[in-house]
This record gives C-alpha cells, sequence and structure tokens, in this order.
C-alpha cells in the first residue's frame, strides 16, 4: 500500500481502490501571483503554515516542523515566514514545540500555583477548579492556539441556555482568562482571545438591610432548634459587630484579641482575601460581646469559635451552616446569610456618619471607600428621612472674621 500523498492530488489506496482525500485535511503548497511554489509556505484548513528545520533546545537536534502562522492572506504569511527565518538567524526563534491541549495545560497552571503555595487561597483555587472543569468538557481536545472567540461565545451561550447566571458565566471566562494569561507568558501564546470580550451584563441582587432586633431573633431561634446554638449566636454578633468574612472570622484566635490596645487583628495567619493583616478597633457593642464571649472560652482551645468536634486536636468549627439552615427556617428568614452581618455592619457604619476610608480599613477594602459608596451604603427609610431634615435651602452667612 502506498503511503498517502500530502500535495494538491493527494489520494489513499484503500482495498486495490484510489480515494481522493479532502483538500481540506492535508497541507497544500501555497503559490504566488504567477502560481509558482512559494518555499516553505503551507497552508491547510484555510491556515497558513511556515516549514521550518529547527534546532531542538532540549536534545539539540534539528528537525523540521510546520508552525502555525498568525495570518489571513498570502502576503501576511509570506511576512510572518520571513519573520521567523530572521528570528532563526539570530539564533531568537520562539518555542515551535507543539502547543499543549488545553485540558493539559490546566493541569500544569494548577500545578505552578500548588508550588508557589500561598499565592492563591484553596477556596479561590476550588471555585477556578469548578469553572476549569466545565473549559474543558467545553474544549474537549482543542489545544492553546486554536481557542478562538466562537469557542467562547459558544461556551457562554451554553451556560446561559442552562439557567447560570452572568456573573457566574463571566467569572469562568475570568478563570479561562487567568489560564491563557500563564499561556502568554510561558510563550505558547502570542495574544489573549479573550482581548476586548465584553462581560456579560448584570445586576448585583439588593441584599436586604435585617435590623438588630432580627438578628437578635435568628439567634434566639438557633438556641432552641440547634445544639451548636450557642457557638452559632456568637458567631452571627461577633459578624455584624466586627463586619468580618465568614472564612477569616473561623481562624481567629484570642491571642489576636489585644485588650490594650482595644484591638483584634484579623489575617494574623496570611490567609486573609489581600493576604494582609488589619486591625478593627473596638467598638462598644464588638468589646462587650467579646468579654461576654471570653467567659465562655473552651479552655483547650486558642480558637474564638472552636471546633465541636475538635477531639484532642484543637481546631476552629469548620462551618454553622447547618445551625444557619434550622435557624433561619425557625426564625422565618429563608435568605439570611452570613454575609448579610457584614452588610449590617457596613451600613449602619455609613449611617453612624463614620468616614468611608476608615470603614474601608475595618472591612479590608483596597479601593479607599469606592466600593462602599456604591453597593454598601444601604440607607434605612428613617435615615434617609432624619437626614433631609438637614437639608438647608437658606443662605449660609460667612463667619465673622475676627
Amino acid at each position: 500500500m502506498k503511503p498517502i500523498e500530502t500535495d494538491s492530488n493527494a489520494t489513499i489506496q484503500n482495498q486495490g481502490k484510489s480515494q481522493p482525500i479532502a483538500r481540506h485535511l492535508t497541507y497544500q503548497k501555497v503559490r504566488d501571483g504567477r502560481k509558482q511554489p512559494i518555499r516553505g509556505l503551507w497552508q491547510r484548513n484555510g491556515r497558513f503554515y511556515a516549514r521550518l528545520a529547527v534546532e531542538d533546545f532540549n536534545t539539540g537536534k534539528k528537525a523540521v516542523r510546520r508552525v502555525p502562522l498568525e495570518a489571513e492572506t498570502v502576503a501576511e504569511a509570506v511576512a510572518a515566514l520571513k519573520k521567523l527565518q530572521t528570528q532563526r538567524a539570530d539564533n531568537a526563534l520562539p518555542v515551535l514545540k507543539q502547543t499543549p491541549k488545553f485540558s493539559d495545560y490546566v493541569e500544569t497552571y494548577f500545578a505552578h500555583f500548588a508550588l508557589l503555595k500561598d499565592a492563591k487561597r484553596p477556596r479561590t483555587i476550588e471555585t477556578e477548579r469548578g469553572h476549569l472543569n466545565r473549559w474543558k468538557e467545553h474544549l474537549k481536545e482543542t489545544r492553546l492556539d486554536r481557542i478562538g472567540k466562537p469557542m467562547i461565545a459558544d461556551f457562554r451561550a451554553k451556560r446561559k441556555d442552562e439557567g447560570v447566571s452572568n456573573r457566574t458565566v463571566n467569572l469562568a471566562v475570568t478563570c479561562l482568562r487567568n489560564v491563557l494569561k500563564m499561556a502568554v507568558d510561558d510563550g505558547w501564546l502570542q495574544r489573549l482571545p479573550t482581548e476586548n470580550l465584553r462581560p456579560l451584563k448584570w445586576t448585583a441582587k439588593k441584599k436586604k438591610l435585617y435590623t438588630a432586633a432580627e438578628i437578635d431573633s435568628l439567634c434566639q431561634a438557633a438556641m432552641e432548634v440547634s445544639k451548636n446554638g450557642v457557638g452559632f449566636a456568637d458567631l452571627i454578633h461577633f459578624l455584624a459587630y466586627c463586619g468580618t468574612r465568614i472564612s477569616e472570622t473561623l481562624r481567629l484566635k484570642w491571642s489576636d484579641v489585644d485588650w490594650q490596645q482595644k484591638q483584634i487583628t484579623i489575617g494574623s495567619d496570611g490567609l486573609a482575601k489581600n493576604h494582609k493583616p488589619r486591625t478593627v478597633d473596638f467598638n462598644p457593642k464588638l468589646e462587650t460581646h467579646l468579654k461576654d464571649m471570653l467567659t465562655r472560652r473552651a479552655p483547650d482551645s486558642e480558637f474564638l469559635f472552636p471546633s465541636p468536634q475538635r477531639g484532642k486536636n484543637d481546631k476552629p468549627a469548620k462551618t454553622f451552616r447547618e445551625s444557619l439552615k434550622l435557624a433561619r427556617t425557625k426564625a422565618g428568614f429563608t435568605d439570611f446569610g452570613f454575609h448579610h452581618c457584614r452588610h449590617f455592619f457596613i451600613s449602619f457604619c455609613v449611617m453612624s456618619g463614620i468616614d468611608y476610608m476608615t470603614i474601608a480599613r475595618w472591612v479590608a477594602h483596597a479601593d479607599g471607600g469606592i466600593l462602599i459608596g456604591k453597593v454598601y451604603g444601604h440607607l434605612t427609610n428613617d435615615h434617609a428621612r432624619r437626614q433631609a431634615q438637614k437639608l438647608n435651602f437658606e443662605p449660609v452667612m460667612p463667619a465673622e472674621t475676627v
């Protein structure tokens, strides 16, 4: 049996019969305006390729490779070929190995951050892993340099058809972009296929601003329906009076509390969202609550919220979600989540007249309070009415100088 030919008249021998191979599946010589073949330039399936003899960086052996070119016309392909030939002559040729499959490179991406250890938080890695698994299912055997905007658009459309929110779809695209950025740094890509890709529009759902009385009733409900009711109530009140995130709160230790300076340090373990520790100054409610918690401190634990199943090994509580489900069902607050406590804290800071920069420092916003002004400044109707009464339309006389 004769081997498959690769010119424009390619055929394949099959049971004694010659059958033509589809032209788009074979490499075709590119010809100039005089119908003469251009040396070293080929085309397949609408894409131009340069045929170069290059030296393998690892083995030192020379081998002929076909290199895909970023070109849409013959003239552009000729220019790209000449550029590669010049780079080869100058010993500055980029990596010309076969581009990895996306599914394989995702594992390279995670292995890279595993070596960096604290570069990404475990929860961030977990979130990225979930989204990138979806991308692997969608892209299948696609190589990095073959990922294009139509594939990305198709993914977004499928996820929306599945009922996924625009915000979640945008997050999935961000995870893809993170992987492709590393591919650019590694020399596998020249540019990102996500360039100029606009995120899908979405509007954040406005969270209800629970009152102090409602939070108290939720904690009381927990006492009635959960065996961890006391610990849950301590946690909820702490979140509401301190404005911390649930994950960083559960890792807090009593050594983080400075009774003399009346401050508590958040993120002393380096695992806070921005990897930087911060201090939150005591307010009267927070100080009173911490002193109350101190009277119930577990003698065998250094954590503010120790695990009920810690045994002989001291460790913090992993989650209070089961208690949360029971308590909010009992209290009738079916949409209540731990983050509502953070909204409660920030909102009442705003309504108390505390400047945004100070609030931003307490809650670890690096924008100096811009986000608080746009998103977190929930105001109650009563507060808005009180502020309206301060509005003065009469002329204000300047103070007399002495």
